[in-house]
């Protein structure tokens, strides 16, 4: 069997990183050890952008110089001296060498840029053939009939049998989205190969570089802007080689505008355009010559109260510019979170992925790893999409896991706040909201009947009617509104609030399911080969029996949800029967509760940790136990014990912390933590739509 898949373009800039993340996203699902491997690489393999992308990205332990064949200068010299044996035969032996060490390994090809076009197909094909990998071809439909698309993908068929080279699959690539159902019915009716073709629409954020791409392809520096910006893409260039009247006429959405440092009309002009509703949005200028505008400008651009568009400043002269930039394209590197989404969320909706899988014969691996266990998180939420509101709309970290999320089509989202607010941040973060839903709570038309609801349901506690109409207009209550009524199925917050702030709207009318007395906390904790459940690390400063057993049967519900079979240790400062004292006498009683309530969960307590983890210290405390040295959820008898846990575990073992998750509740609202991440964010709101899922 095959422990590998080829990845092979027919013409240039057809987009094989797309298909190579989508085959190593695909594959990190199902192998323990993952590799990536390119025959051969344009400069340096340190230095090469697929393999640190893909290095970064998967956690590969391989080095950059095992994960490629060599330099294309070397590799075309070699061929060019009728060495070509001897260079696939080093080929093959770094690619076996990486291969001894992996469970699958995705292999990306040439890229039309060094080798020789003329040369592509044929090279490719005895590599592919040698390595003894299925080819998985990729084709730029890019501005081109769909008849000569299926002509193309005929050609590179036989040149690849000739070679004895089998097939995996086509992906036809950047198709115009209006072209999409033409080409799919043009390969339904000449295509008669056995193996099944994908299409993939073009999608501009992975067409056009960014504008921190294209400052770092000129070795510019920034001058005058807001360097959020430089996250938005440039769509055109054009050089200001005319006067400012023909220049401004000349502006297109998303342009460049390319001048010499010493055009301070043009400067003034463009950076005036922005503020015009009467002209497009330009995303950025570049100024040449390594010159800056005279003092009094720089002084009025500096004093403008918004942000303005990037000004970069490169040193070369307008023409080298305009040649240089003219040459990128829209490679997506290492860290660029939303490329990366955007590819993963293109090839997952649009290529059959258990039909894939099964042609390149990768078959799922016991083992969970934190990487695997987060990708599996966003899987399960795709299953059955849920709607997700997020009441911190502003928030930096939320406007990019947003992104994320719908660019990946994770679920469906509603962002709270000012929409004039909530657009203007995401333009400065260039950030794309497109299907996200902006709701002002002081201006909807929900407010007045989400306030008669809540006035009904609190009353009883001295709720007004301008209380109620007040509290309505708090992101919080408003947010938790919106899941009682159904208009949202979960809440995520806490990135800019209180745990206290984003909880108590839930507490006192979202309210905890029928037999749970306290809503409580766990942390799924991604260790390097499975995954464990914390509780109560975050919620619960010190639970009595009653609630520590609460916690417990919460908790081990949880671990269900998300596919981990429960083990429940009640933990203290002694196993068993070993010790005495009001703390331990409280996990004793919670431990006999639970087996009361729940006799159909394995459990045991009072425990300490290392017998519930560790099978040889289990054999001498607690040989008998079926939870002792096999346990996968564990119970802390206060807040102060789990929550040091969970953080002490989290930084000296290195593990993923997901959460904290509250459970107990009747519809999932979760809380993050002020110093979250954006991939925080993301698995937390991941986690929140399965909950909803388990809630239906």
């Amino acid at each position: 069997m095959a422990k590998g898949v080829y990845i092979a373009s027919i013409q240039p800039r057809a987009g094989k990183s797309l298909a190579a993340l989508g085959l190593m996203e695909l594959a990190s699902r199902r192998v323990e050890h993952l590799g990536f491997f390119r025959p051969v690489v344009n400069g340096l393999a340190e230095t090469d952008r697929e393999i640190g992308l893909m290095r970064s990205r998967y956690a590969l332990p391989q080095n950059a110089e095992a994960s490629s064949g060599g330099p294309y200068d070397e590799a075309r010299a070699m061929a060019g001296a009728d060495r070509s044996d001897e260079l696939l035969a080093r080929i093959l032996g770094r690619y076996k060498e990486l291969e001894s060490q992996c469970d699958f390994v995705v292999c990306e090809g040439t890229d039309y840029s060094g080798v020789g076009a003329a040369f592509e197909f044929e090279f490719n094909a005895r590599v592919a053939a040698h390595l003894g990998c299925p080819v998985f071809f990729v084709a730029n439909g890019q501005g081109r009939e769909p008849a000569a698309v299926v002509e193309d993908v005929r050609a590179a068929r036989r040149a690849f049998e000739r070679e004895g080279c089998s097939i995996v699959a086509t992906l036809v690539n950047r198709v115009a989205p209006r072209q999409i159902d033409q080409v799919k019915e043009c390969f339904a009716a000449e295509w008669k190969g056995p193996d099944p073709v994908y299409v993939v629409p073009e999608d501009e954020t992975l067409g056009h570089p960014t504008l921190a791409e294209v400052m770092d392809a000129l070795d510019g520096k920034l001058m005058f802007g807001d360097e959020h910006r430089l996250q938005g893409l440039a769509r055109d260039f054009s050089v200001a080689a005319m006067e400012l009247p023909n220049v401004l006429s000349r502006l297109r959405p998303g342009s460049v505008v390319i001048a010499g440092g010493d055009r301070a009309d043009v400067v003034l002009g463009c950076l005036a355009s922005v503020r015009s509703q009467a002209f497009p949005n330009i995303a950025g200028i570049v100024l040449t010559g390594g010159l800056e505008p005279p003092e009094p400008v720089t002084r009025l651009i500096n004093g403008l109260r918004r942000p303005a568009v990037p000004v970069i400043g490169v040193a070369g002269d307008t023409f080298t510019t305009a040649t240089r930039v003219d040459a990128l394209g829209g490679a997506i590197k290492a860290g660029d979170e939303r490329k990366i989404a955007t590819a993963l969320g293109l090839f997952e909706e649009h290529v059959e992925l258990p039909e894939l899988a099964e042609r390149i014969q990768v078959s799922h691996s016991p083992r969970v790893t934190p990487l695997r266990f987060e990708y599996e998180l966003i899987e399960r939420a795709k299953v059955s999409r849920q709607h997700i509101v997020l009441p911190e709309g502003t928030d930096e970290r939320i406007l990019r896991a947003a992104e994320i999320l719908l660019r990946r089509r994770v679920v469906d989202l509603t962002l709270l706040g000012d929409p004039a607010e909530i657009q203007e941040s995401a333009s400065t973060l260039g950030v794309h909201l497109e299907g996200a839903q902006i709701v002002d709570p002081l201006t909807s038309e929900w407010r007045s009947s989400f306030a008669d609801t809540y006035l009904q349901l609190r009353k009883h506690k001295g709720v007004t009617e301008d209380r109620a109409h007040d509290a309505m207009g708090d992101v919080s209550y408003f947010g938790s509104m919106m899941v009682y009524q159904g208009k949202a199925d979960g809440m995520v917050s806490g990135a800019a609030h209180t745990t206290a702030h984003t909880i108590r709207p839930a507490l006192e009318f979202i309210r905890t399911r029928e037999g749970v007395s306290v809503v409580s906390s766990v942390f799924l904790m991604c260790l390097r080969d499975r995954v464990l459940v914390y509780g109560d690390c975050a919620v619960n400063p010190n639970p009595n029996s009653e609630q520590l057993a609460d916690i417990a049967i919460s908790s081990a519900e949880t671990a269900v949800i998300f596919g981990i079979d429960p083990r429940i240790a009640m933990l203290s400062y002694s196993t068993g029967a070993s010790g005495s004292g009001e703390d331990v006498a409280r996990v004793r009683e919670a431990t006999e509760i639970v087996r009361s309530r729940r006799p159909d969960l394995m459990i045991d307590g009072p425990i300490q940790y290392d017998a519930a983890v560790d099978a040889k210290v289990a054999s001498k405390k607690l040989p008998d136990s079926e939870v002792a040295g096999r346990a996968t959820v564990f119970i802390f008898p206060d807040l102060n014990t789990g929550n040091n846990t969970y953080k002490a575990v989290q930084r000296s073992a290195g593990a993923v912390a997901i959460g904290p998750v509250l459970q107990g509740l009747n519809k999932p609202v979760n809380d993050l933590s002020r110093g979250c991440t954006v991939s925080d964010v993301v698995n937390t709101v991941a986690v929140t739509a399965i909950q909803a899922q388990t809630t239906e």
